[in-house]
Formats: structure tokens, C-alpha cells, sequence
């Protein structure tokens, strides 16, 4: 109980923190957008961890919260550290993809992450193979499927790179994920010979 207490607290703080940002942001008139990610501009490298809490509309913030609301419980299901640890090389590692590749553009709002967690929970089927981890792909492809989309370009808007990117660290955080479980499973199997 106090495991899931502790949950809710972690999930309420990143939507408050994300709705606060936001608030203040609107009270700025957007000062605050030039915090996102400006693609290739030294002084800006840090926007890589700023931008995924900075949000251009009210529209775009709470699309974004939904997302992270649904994935971020499905990934907490695995525990707290693997949520904080995997959140944290989602933001990183497609932040850093984004300022690398991405369009001369301001890049910001937290859908390269809701794309790594979506990701992640998808390919963590693969990499893990428990029954857990397939039952909660099936759910995610099922009534999330149609996020694959949002990796292509369609609107200029709407930075595709950060989708693509966010996708791909989660793909890789569950390759590593997997990874460490085979590596501790051969582990036992050697200390109870």
C-alpha cells in the first residue's frame, strides 16, 4: 500500500509540475519557449532537460498528460527506480537526439517521453518475454497502436523528432532492461549450483 502511495505522489508531482510550468508560462505570455530544445545552439544544450515540462498550448499540455498518466503507471508497475531511471534516459537520450538532428525549430513538450514510455511498454515483450510484459504490450498496441504514426512527419507544428527519437530510447531502454534480467537470471542459476 505504501509502495502504491508512493506512486500516486510521483505520478501527481510530474502532472502538477507540468501544469504549474504551463501556468506560469501562460502568465509570462510565453516567455518560457525559449526553453525548449533549439536543435544544434550551444548555450541551449540544457533546454534538453527543460523542454519536456515547457508546452505551447493548453491543447498540447494536456494531450501530453494523458499519456504520461497512462504509461507512467503502466511502467511503475515494474517499480519506482525503473520508471525514474528509464523517464530520465528517455528525456536524455531523445533530447540530445533532438538537439543533434532535429529542425531548425524550438522542440518542446513531453511527447518524445510519453513516446519512450509508449515504446518501452511495447518492447519490453520482446526483450523480457513474461507473460506481464506481453498481456501490457497487447493492451498498449491495442488501444494505443496509432502513436506509431506520430514518428512520420505530418505537421510542421509538431516535432516528429522528438517522437521518433522518445520511441527509440524507450525501444532501447528495454533492450537493456532485458538484457540486465538474462544477465541476473544466469547470475542465480551460477550461486545455486
Amino acid at each position: 500500500m505504501q509502495q502504491t502511495w508512493q506512486k500516486l505522489k510521483i505520478l501527481g508531482f510530474v502532472v502538477l509540475l507540468l501544469l504549474a510550468v504551463h501556468g506560469v508560462n501562460v502568465l509570462l505570455d510565453g516567455a518560457l519557449l525559449q526553453f525548449g530544445i533549439i536543435p544544434r545552439v550551444d548555450k541551449a544544450w540544457f533546454h534538453i532537460f527543460t523542454a519536456p515540462f515547457i508546452h505551447g498550448s493548453w491543447q498540447h499540455l494536456f494531450n501530453n498528460i494523458a499519456g504520461i498518466i497512462v504509461f507512467s503507471v503502466l511502467c511503475m508497475a515494474r517499480g519506482i527506480r525503473f520508471y525514474l531511471v528509464a523517464s530520465f534516459f528517455i528525456i536524455a537520450f531523445s533530447g540530445v537526439l533532438v538537439w543533434l538532428f532535429g529542425r531548425s525549430a524550438i522542440h518542446m513538450g513531453a511527447s518524445g517521453w510519453v513516446f519512450g514510455l509508449w515504446s518501452l511498454t511495447i518492447s519490453l515483450a520482446f526483450f523480457d518475454r513474461s507473460f506481464v510484459s506481453i498481456l501490457t504490450a497487447v493492451f498498449v498496441a491495442l488501444f494505443y497502436g496509432g502513436m506509431i504514426y506520430g514518428v512520420l512527419p505530418q505537421d510542421p507544428r509538431i516535432s516528429f523528432e522528438a517522437h521518433l527519437f522518445g520511441a527509440a530510447a524507450g525501444v532501447f531502454v528495454a533492450f537493456v532492461y532485458g538484457r540486465s534480467l538474462k544477465v541476473n537470471a544466469q547470475s542465480n542459476k551460477v550461486k545455486n549450483r
